[in-house]
């Protein structure tokens, strides 16, 4: 007898009373993973836009893809209204955060895990200026905000614009003063209905794809930037000396640096 029968005779009753447990443990593994996390966060946003703002005055988008001249860009949430055009950017994470608005990366802490991500107001100000260009509104306009949903915990002072979950209808209420007029709103959910890609998998998973490809490329760009100002580095020749003839790596910021660094 095979190992697959006696595999199949073996585990078969289990299978056969236990199946529901198999699936919930398939559950609980799909909603930890990084893309159903945040999914369930998106969600959580959405519900709370639904219950707590009026949908007379406040449109809503989600996940919102506009092309940009490298490739694309994905915006959680889109929120329109005469007081302004809201960007929000969710992070479903749980742990300490330690971040502030000037650091490329932000750092989560589960008890012994320690890990880095992209510091989200950076992330979010590029989604801010691809509107501002689509839409062709002022700046004055936008107002950027990141929503930290999941049980996480700011170690380090909570940067301007990045709220809990609690805090993210707050923000928004909190502006009172009419900047757009309905015609104008109009016009700017019509932008953003016409102007993104129309939302499918398949434009998804392009835009995670081209992610991909920037963060694979970033190193490469790193191990080719020079250790002192951090400006690419250029392949040149010696033109006299010992060493004529000979190809090294030069700092681009010559003669402001003068960084050189063997080939």
């Amino acid at each position: 007898m095979d190992l697959t029968k006696i595999f199949i005779q073996a585990f078969a009753p289990l299978l056969a009373n236990y199946w529901w447990l198999f699936l919930l443990l398939m559950i609980v593994s799909l909603l930890k993973t990084p893309f159903m996390k945040g999914v369930v966060g998106e969600f959580q946003v959405n519900v709370l836009a639904k219950l707590f703002l009026d949908k007379k005055i406040y449109t809503l988008f989600k996940n919102v893809t506009l092309p940009t001249e490298d490739g694309t860009t994905q915006i959680d949430h889109v929120i329109v209204s005469r007081y302004g055009v809201f960007v929000i950017e969710t992070k479903n994470m749980k742990g300490w955060i330690f971040g502030g608005p000037r650091q490329e990366f932000w750092t989560q802490k589960i008890y012994r895990y320690t890990g880095k991500f992209q510091n989200p107001l950076r992330q979010n100000f590029k989604h801010t200026k691809t509107l501002e260009s689509a839409l062709g509104i002022g700046a004055d306009k936008l107002f950027s905000l990141v929503v930290f949903i999941g049980d996480s915990e700011f170690k380090t002072p909570m940067p301007e614009h990045v709220v809990y979950a609690g805090g993210y209808i707050r923000f928004i209420k909190s502006k009172q003063q009419p900047i757009l007029s309905d015609s104008e709103v109009r016009e700017i959910c019509h932008k953003i209905q016409t102007g993104r890609l129309k939302p499918s998998i398949k434009t998804h998973l392009d835009h995670v794809n081209h992610v991909k490809m920037i963060v694979e490329q970033k190193p490469q760009q790193g191990q080719n930037s020079c250790p002192r100002c951090g400006k690419p580095m250029l392949l040149r020749t010696a033109r006299s000396g010992d060493d004529q003839g000979r190809q090294f790596w030069g700092c681009s910021g010559y003669p402001k640096c003068r960084t050189v660094r063997p080939v």
